[in-house]
């Protein structure tokens, strides 16, 4: 019993959210099961325990320094940038993921967002629970744009598990499929592999399928945004860090505000006034929203590109703006 191992699970309730347990490791060693842990927290609660399990929680170098006797790390995810591997390699710490877990749920999914994005089924749901379709005086009642998914291209960047099931799916629809990965598949004689930039410039819509590198963060900044097409969408079903947020901050700062992006947010110190300005919207419901708020504060009048994004998620924003004392033209 001397040589059982220390086994901490950092946040089992985002793993399993009360649905299973993990007795099975307890043929393994002695374990301690949290639910949940703030950053600051991981380290004394790993301890002196060898072997780790993590869904979100950050295993740094700082916290391999005051927890010397870990040994394994498992991460209970495909994607495994919360650990410092290259660290963890030096260290001789054995760092584990799991691939392939959830393979149809996160293609799901992709198609679940595109086509919601494609068809407003959420927007003309709300219309309908709201009595706006049965005041209507035409039965056919068309708030929104809504578009076909056939005959449209899909940019895939990224083609393991996850984006070949999407490529399967996209096909099914009767979309054209475009990959972009450094060296291409055998037996996919109906995709085409492309660069970079034919993918950006060719595809509707572009659906990021691939680990988060340091080498790949913020592959989707404004320069590739530059390069799509107008209208076109992004669906990211794999890490945030992948696309470049710092737009918005850079929208406001050159309308005169004082903005900083943070790594998890955005700092905007008052007391200034704003200016007469040209923002990219960047086909980002988010960034027209906040820029058309704060186009409220400025003296002088700003002018928003991808307006229309913002039926996105709030199809009667403009509307709203507009009785809530904003002006468009």
């Amino acid at each position: 019993m001397e040589n059982r191992k220390k086994i901490v699970v950092l946040d089992g309730y985002t793993l399993c959210a009360g649905e299973l347990n993990f007795d099975a490791l307890r043929e393994f060693g002695e374990v301690t099961v949290y639910d949940r842990v703030a950053q600051a927290d991981v380290a004394a609660r790993i301890g002196d325990a060898q072997i780790v399990l993590t869904n979100k929680a950050l295993i740094t170098a700082e916290v391999m320094d005051a927890c010397p006797r870990m040994e394994y790390v498992g991460v209970t995810a495909t994607g495994y940038n919360v650990v410092d591997a290259a660290e963890a390699k030096r260290r001789g710490i054995v760092v584990t993921n799991a691939p392939a877990y959830s393979t149809q749920a996160v293609a799901q999914h992709t198609f679940a967002l595109l086509l919601e994005s494609l068809s407003r089924v959420g927007a003309y749901s709300e219309q309908v629970r709201g009595g706006a379709w049965q005041a209507s005086r035409d039965f056919c009642f068309f708030t929104e744009p809504m578009e076909e998914i056939a005959g449209k291209t899909i940019g895939l960047i990224g083609f393991g598990h996850i984006g070949q099931s999407v490529a399967r799916i996209a096909l099914a629809f009767g979309m054209r499929v475009l990959v972009c990965v450094p060296h291409p598949k055998a037996g996919w004689d109906d995709v085409r592999f492309v660069t970079l930039d034919e993918l950006l410039a060719d595809s509707d819509v572009v659906s990021l399928h691939c680990p988060l590198t340091e080498e790949n963060r913020r592959m989707i900044d404004e320069k590739a945004i530059a390069r799509m097409k107008p209208g076109m969408r992004i669906i990211n079903t794999a890490r945030g860090g992948l696309v470049d947020e710092s737009a918005m901050a850079a929208a406001l700062t050159a309308a005169g505000a004082d903005a900083a992006e943070l790594p998890d947010g955005l700092a905007i110190r008052g007391g200034k006034t704003l200016h007469a300005a040209k923002i990219e919207g960047c086909n980002d419901h988010r960034i027209v929203m906040a820029m058309a708020i704060a186009s409220a504060l400025s003296d002088g009048e700003w002018t928003i590109t991808d307006a229309e994004a913002t039926a996105k998620s709030a199809p009667a924003f403009w509307q709203e703006f507009e009785r809530l004392g904003g002006r468009t033209r």
